[in-house]
């Protein structure tokens, strides 16, 4: 069966799906999107996830009060026959002139697609990825650092290098040469027995899964240090992973050929990391599996 998708209102299948030239999520990249993921018909943390793009929208001016977005997810996981899934909910700012300015009175596209996730395999979750650190540098004082937006060519060109070198994930250093996030994640080091991450003053997104990790650590007595990280800190760092939706918790390696802390060549989960991943799963596990 042809894959189903939400646009506008109503499901379709993907080949009917048409957006106009025009659209200035397409021409200028004036749009937003989220990435869920969805466990035995749950979509974690969704209502999060729209948080975080309202609170975009609204800062872009992007009205978005005409739709029900927590029902249109929903709507198309069900459509679409899945329970694992991966989901990805874009909006845009809709029909414009060809000209560079916003239209007036905006009537926004909103697009969710969703298709069969599979997680990384057991053993990539033991031996962890491996990370270069990417010529691509975010600007932490570009308003663009707290948006999830469709302005995602930075991010796309430090994977690129990524795939070039052999290597799983990129990380970006900021304009001060601060560590910011990864293309696709954000950044947690472990020192002893506490957690360290970039704050969102250098530049890197407020992740949903990263802000799920922080509540989790302080929950079971970890205590988290958002702040300003050197990239030397990283690789003295004792255990080391990333957060997204999509991951969960992955744990980390090696960067640009280097092993960090005390890790062996054959890559091991460490202690902290492991205990974070666990009862990560376990609070997947224990939000209620319904629908709205």
């Amino acid at each position: 069966m042809e894959q189903l998708v939400y646009l506008n209102g109503t499901l379709l299948p993907r080949g009917q799906a048409v957006i106009s030239p025009f659209d200035h999520g397409f021409l200028y990249g004036y749009s937003l999107f989220e990435t869920m993921r969805a466990y035995s018909g749950h979509i974690f943390r969704l209502q999060q996830h729209l948080d975080r793009l309202t609170c975009s929208a609204n800062f872009l001016s992007l009205p978005l009060d005409h739709f029900d977005l927590e029902k249109a997810c929903y709507d198309t996981l069900t459509a679409n026959n899945l329970e694992d899934a991966r989901i990805r909910l874009t909006v845009s700012i809709g029909e414009g002139e060809s000209a560079p300015d916003p239209p007036p009175h905006p009537r926004p596209t909103v697009l969710i697609s969703a298709s069969d996730y599979t997680p990384p395999s057991p053993e990539t979750y033991r031996s962890g990825f491996k990370t270069i650190v990417s010529s691509i540098r975010q600007n932490s004082q570009s308003p663009l650092s707290r948006l999830k937006s469709a302005n995602y060519l930075n991010n796309l060109l430090a994977r690129k290098e990524a795939r070039a070198a052999g290597a799983d994930e990129a990380l970006l250093l900021n304009e001060r040469g601060s560590l910011c996030e990864g293309s696709t994640s954000n950044v947690f080091l472990v020192k002893g027995h506490a957690l360290i991450t970039p704050n969102e003053e250098c530049g890197c997104l407020p992740g949903v899964t990263r802000q799920a990790v922080i509540e989790l650590a302080a929950e079971i007595g970890i205590p988290v240090a958002q702040r300003e990280v050197q990239l030397e800190e990283l690789l003295q760092a004792d255990e080391a992973f990333i957060t997204n939706s999509l991951l969960e918790l992955m744990p980390l390696r090696e960067v640009d050929g280097k092993h960090i802390g005390g890790q062996s060549e054959k890559g091991e989960t460490g202690e902290v990391t492991e205990r974070l991943m666990i009862i990560y799963r376990e609070l997947v596990a224990g939000e209620p599996d319904r629908l709205p």
